[in-house]
């Protein structure tokens, strides 16, 4: 890149390296709980209402498994070693509590700083460019792809919660002051997987900091974002096979 700085998780590429099928699960529980003594089953959850922290966690868990993903074009069936992995990354992607506590937080922020006489309260778009990016660029320079909690709603109701995304990045190039994040969105169909970006600028982190992004986020803005809490899983369960096509990343 003429100057400007790429960098990024070698070999990973979202149409040869991810799940193959979108965020795009039919009604149905996103698990059910059996309730001791009564021989019964509660269901919890709406499937779709989206699984996309389990779907970007399974996808590191594989590349850094250096496994290809399952060939599944549809998404899994309820019952199925798949289905039942992305949903047990699915919770171990929101970090409760604290990862629930982080979204509201944010989402509840405003864009830009608040200041008066004896400080500053710091908004979305600082914390996004001053605290979070350097975070995800740590991860990029070392191979690792860094998972990210999307911020893209303004409210102070926890029932919005569940309008935020995740995404996986997985490479970035920085001209100037200016950012642009390639990622892993597993709302987007296969045929455009590998063209979805952030892009934000880093000059003016007082914000507003606009992010343009093709996110499949329903129409609503990305407002910012922070680098979610990850561990390591072994996909094993999968039954994939070994030696996927992208190069393994630094664990």
């Amino acid at each position: 890149m003429v100057g400007g700085t790429a960098a990024g998780a070698n070999g990973f590429r979202p149409r040869a390296s991810a799940l193959q099928f979108t965020n795009d699960f039919p009604h149905q529980p996103v698990l059910t709980v059996a309730i001791p003594g009564l021989g019964k089953r509660i269901p919890i959850g709406d499937a779709s209402r989206g699984l996309c922290g389990g779907m970007i966690f399974t996808v590191r868990d594989l590349f850094e498994a250096g496994r290809k993903p399952p060939p599944d074009a549809a998404p899994p069936g309820p019952g199925s070693p798949l289905y039942r992995y992305i949903v047990r990354r699915l919770f171990d992607s929101w970090d409760l509590p604290r990862g629930g506590l982080r979204y509201y937080q944010l989402q509840a922020t405003g864009d830009a700083d608040v200041t008066w006489a004896l400080g500053r309260r710091p908004g979305l778009g600082r914390i996004t460019v001053v605290d979070e990016w350097p975070r995800v660029r740590t991860d990029l320079d070392s191979g690792r792809l860094p998972a990210l909690g999307i911020v893209t709603v303004h409210s102070l109701d926890p029932l919005k919660l569940g309008l935020n995304h995740q995404v996986l990045a997985y490479g970035y190039d920085l001209v100037g002051t200016t950012v642009t994040l390639r990622v892993y969105d597993p709302n987007t169909p296969l045929a455009g997987a590998d063209d979805v970006t952030l892009s934000f600028d880093l000059a003016n982190p007082a914000g507003p900091v606009p992010i343009t992004h093709n996110l499949r986020v329903g129409g609503r803005p990305v407002r910012g974002f922070f680098h979610t809490a990850y561990r390591w899983s072994d996909p094993a369960v999968i039954s994939t096979a070994p030696d996927g096509p992208a190069t393994q990343a630094n664990p």
